[in-house]
């Protein structure tokens, strides 16, 4: 698929937009008042492979969050902020790495100045975060509710408060609870802008649910080229957001350097318990960094046939399986000894 031409903005060590590799997000969920806890849920997210670290910042206090987690982890650092403008000031001071603010809710022109010299002067880019609950009222009465073209209109008017003071690394989201909203929002936002766009369905609910809007919706808009950051919002555990991210870039292509895992629905020929093996395999490849595609099938008739294409797989029997390799079939094996038969044959890749 060809990617949407988007400006590339420096973070940190790593790029968004343009050329770069489409970044997985999170967002802290610890209070902002307890630094341990939220050190610990950092590293947490950096273990799982998160590539852009957010966390609230409500206060003056929770400024003091920015030094530990900057030293535990080697992540690019978000500093969530609403209408204080001291508090991006404090942040830049800190040393974070990108700031989420909405120049239009800080007050007049002296403060969008001073927060856009601040992030200028030290290569902060500034995310702009539009959802259906915070349009302007003006914006609002003109369209009659929070509509994909009031949320695009908002998005571009902070974005515009922003370019008059010669700033212009900026990245936006305009996220919508309701899919539909939101696929729409984004396609007009790469209509009639080329900064890098933050792709997510917020509110999108607990992990069942919401997993499956943030795969249609994330998932629609990258597979049309669309889209450089991504962050699946679950009333859940942040690094289950990591790991479904991961998944739907991995389901379009376009995350290759980890095992893609494909296995049968079973039916009525299956003989082994298949749906308890498919989820140990699955839990096992999970650290695994080798760009291969691993199949788990139900039986042997169809088995290496149906996943010729796999780089190995297993197909279960009647009490044993076979371990195939692109298709042709290498031994056959006691069921109970599938598992780490395929483990060991992955390991030679």
């Amino acid at each position: 698929m060809e990617r949407r031409k988007s400006k590339k903005i420096k973070l940190k060590n790593t790029f968004i937009g343009g050329d770069s590799d489409i970044l997985v997000q999170s967002m802290l969920n610890i209070p902002a008042r307890d630094i341990e806890g939220s050190v610990a849920q950092a590293k947490e997210l950096a273990a799982a492979g998160c590539q852009v670290i957010r966390f609230a910042v409500p206060n003056k206090e929770a400024l003091a969050l920015i030094e530990p987690i900057k030293e535990a982890v080697d992540v690019p650092l978000v500093a969530d902020i609403h209408f204080d403008y001291r508090l991006a000031l404090g942040a830049a001071e800190r040393g974070i790495d990108k700031i989420r603010i909405n120049p239009g809710n800080i007050g007049d022109d002296s403060r969008v100045k001073a927060v856009a010299d601040a992030c200028k002067q030290r290569n902060i880019p500034i995310r702009i975060g539009v959802n259906s609950g915070s349009l302007e009222k003006e914006i609002l009465a003109r369209y009659g509710s929070p509509t994909p073209q009031a949320m695009v209109e908002s998005a571009l008017y902070h974005a515009r408060l922003l370019e008059k003071f010669d700033f212009d690394d900026i990245v936006i989201s305009i996220k919508s609870s309701d899919v539909k909203t939101m696929i729409t929002a984004y396609e007009l936002a790469a209509q009639q802008c080329d900064y890098p766009l933050h792709l997510g369905v917020t509110e999108a609910g607990t992990e069942r649910m919401g997993i499956i809007k943030s795969a249609v919706g994330i998932g629609s808009l990258l597979a049309h080229g669309i889209g450089d950051t991504i962050r699946v919002s679950l009333t859940d555990s942040p690094v289950k957001e990591v790991f479904a991210a991961f998944d739907i870039l991995k389901a379009l292509g376009l995350k290759n350097d980890s095992p893609y895992l494909i296995s049968c629905p079973t039916c009525g020929r299956t003989k082994i318990d298949l749906v308890s093996l498919a989820k140990q395999v699955e839990d096992r490849l999970r650290d695994c960094k080798k760009p291969i595609k691993v199949a788990v099938m139900g039986c042997v008739v169809n088995g290496p046939g149906e996943a010729k294409e796999a780089d190995i797989g297993i197909a279960g029997g009647d009490g044993n399986g076979l371990i195939f390799k692109k298709g042709e079939i290498l031994r056959k094996v006691d069921e109970k000894d599938l598992l780490e038969e395929l483990m060991k044959e992955i390991e030679k890749l």
